[in-house]
């Protein structure tokens, strides 16, 4: 069997059947999934097709699998209830990558795979027809019938597909975030987007702060981690400039003191305290003062019949959801008038340090956030990527700002020598004279 990029020699194959010890069941599972993501992301998705196949439709050794995880195939599951978990999983895992990737026809062929099953093999290992008997099982269960019913979607899909890779799928984090909060999905699919959706950003996160060490070293080390960003060399300008805002005037402590001084306000004062938090040390010129009034306007004339009442948490969110969808999609489909105006006056990074600010002072508003940019990407996938370059430049500043200051990576700008300025007095003149340095976030 061809091998897709490994090279594997018959002396790893026999060490790794030795069964001197077996190994944890979760474990193994984990080492399972960790593989066909791996491979859902980088393979053509006929060669994903074969390595499923062969794992859990014909039940045979995978060299693949057993040069990337020390398994060779599914045996170590002894239970048909693990077999039917873990293989429901699987099935989500490639399911939710192809659907946010939008090649619908590979979801159709998966199904197609147990569809047209047939056990031809008469003469088989106990351990063979076992695992046959679970996979016959499972094909005429009602998990499978349920699965069956949630691709039926797809169908009409498969024909209208882009068979070329698309822009969209640089971003497929966001669409599978917002799979995970799909309540319309099996909980199953949607643990699964979100464990997927995770570790895509912790993979940006990884590769961003690797890129900017390298790139701030040596020049043979920085080809060894690529930007993980499109806005190639300008990368560590602009992370230089968004970090300028450290300090008591930080994004984060600014937050939180606005936390604690709108404790106990009654809406129509904290409406008023939350543009002020808002446009905090922001420009007031040209756009930014009709973003202004019309964010002004806009919170001014919500729930009006409740202004006179104290802002409980829920309310606190609900202003905070609202906010976004004035600054993002506002009737549920189209970008907001807000949106386009900054974009197109070019503005992205002022649109997500507004879009930080909210988070930073409600976590909770973070899922609906992540909701809206994936509609956002779904609105724009089908457009050519070069009429799509503002709204790509925006979805780079938004990755960029909120693995910073968002995640739990923390990055600072440290000077050079003593005698560069202080942070304070930066500015695009001396903006070499400092370094970025990253490290992980502990949280207290």
């Amino acid at each position: 069997m061809a091998i897709n990029g490994l090279d594997i020699s018959q002396e790893e194959q026999n060490i790794v059947k030795q069964k001197s010890q077996p190994m944890n069941l979760q474990i193994a599972q984990e080492r399972l999934y960790s593989f066909l993501i791996a491979i859902v992301q980088k393979w053509q998705g006929d060669d994903v097709l074969q390595e499923f196949k062969i794992l859990f439709i014909d039940f045979k050794d995978s060299a693949n699998l057993a040069k990337s995880t020390g398994l060779y195939r599914i045996s170590f599951m002894k239970k048909e209830k693990d077999f039917n978990y873990t293989i429901k999983r699987c099935f989500y895992i490639l399911v939710n990558n192809w659907e946010a990737q939008r090649r619908y026809q590979y979801i159709h062929d998966l199904i197609k795979l147990f569809d047209d099953y047939k056990d031809k093999n008469l003469n088989n290992e106990p351990e063979d027809i076992i695992h046959k008997v679970w996979l016959k099982n499972f094909i005429n269960s009602q998990d499978y019938k349920n699965i069956k019913l949630l691709t039926e979607k797809y169908k009409k899909q498969v024909n209208n597909s882009a068979t070329k890779t698309n822009w969209a799928n640089r971003y497929t984090s966001y669409l599978l975030s917002a799979q995970a909060f799909d309540e319309k999905r099996p909980k199953e699919q949607q643990e699964v987007a979100r464990k997927l959706a995770r570790q895509m950003k912790d993979k940006f996160k990884f590769e961003l702060a690797m890129y900017i060490a390298r790139s701030q070293s040596s020049a043979s080390s920085r080809a060894r981690y690529q930007n993980p960003s499109l806005l190639g060399d300008n990368v560590l300008r602009i992370i230089k400039i968004i970090l300028v805002k450290k300090g008591r005037f930080s994004y984060e402590n600014v937050a939180n003191i606005f936390i604690k001084q709108t404790e106990n306000q009654k809406l129509k004062d904290f409406k008023k305290s939350l543009q002020s938090y808002l446009f905090f040390t922001v420009e007031s010129q040209g756009c930014i003062v009709t973003l202004m009034d019309q964010l002004s306007e806009t919170l001014s004339e919500w729930k009006i019949e409740a202004d006179e009442k104290i802002v409980t948490p829920n309310l606190f969110l609900r202003v905070c959801t609202r906010l976004i969808d004035c600054l993002i999609i506002e009737n549920g489909k189209e970008p907001s008038a807000l949106f386009n105006l900054l974009l197109s006056q070019g503005h992205p990074l002022t649109l997500v340090i507004l879009l930080l600010k909210i988070i930073l002072i409600c976590e909770n508003a973070r899922s609906h956030l992540e909701i809206k940019i994936a509609n956002l990407i779904r609105y724009y996938e089908n457009f050519p990527e070069e009429e799509c370059e503002k709204l790509i430049n925006f979805l780079e500043f938004f990755n960029i700002t909120f693995a910073i200051y968002a995640e739990n990576v923390e990055y600072n700008l440290i000077k050079i020598n003593e005698n560069s300025p202080d942070v304070q007095k930066f500015n695009q003149e001396n903006i070499d004279e400092y370094r970025v340095f990253s490290q992980s976030r502990i949280d207290e």
